[in-house]
């Protein structure tokens, strides 16, 4: 069987404060933010560079729905195309369609309770 997700590409989740949340974090945790949060790197298995996306947004946000919840998990995966395509054969409900962008293509699915999951197939390199 092909790989499906390879790892955890990031972790989002709403404030009331993204601006307080990201300094609380930078503060007491030493989070290296930015504008869109806190960037992970690491070396899968093979020694390549990866990297994994820390970001609170707006209460109000849009970016989750259909899901009613305050998180969403981004993961790494492999050919999205593909894995998109077995995934609707399987049943998963699909959300929208890919997204491409230099730093990788963008897909989203709901899982069994209904919470919207990204899938990313990134370009680790466009953020080096």
């Amino acid at each position: 069987m092909k790989k499906r997700v390879t790892g955890i590409g990031g972790l989002f989740f709403k404030t009331k404060d993204p601006k307080a949340a990201k300094d609380w974090y930078k503060k007491h945790l030493g989070f290296n933010t930015d504008d869109y949060g806190c960037t992970f790197w690491w070396k899968d298995k093979d020694g390549k560079d990866c990297s994994t996306q820390w970001s609170p947004f707006a209460e109000n946000t849009k970016y989750y729905e259909p899901s009613k919840k305050d998180f969403m998990f981004n993961y790494r995966v492999e050919n999205l195309h593909e894995l998109l395509k077995t995934l609707k054969e399987e049943g998963v409900t699909i959300i929208g369609e890919v997204e491409e962008y230099e730093y990788g293509k963008f897909g989203w699915i709901l899982d069994n309770d209904g919470n919207k999951i990204e899938l990313w197939e990134p370009i680790d390199k466009a953020f080096m």
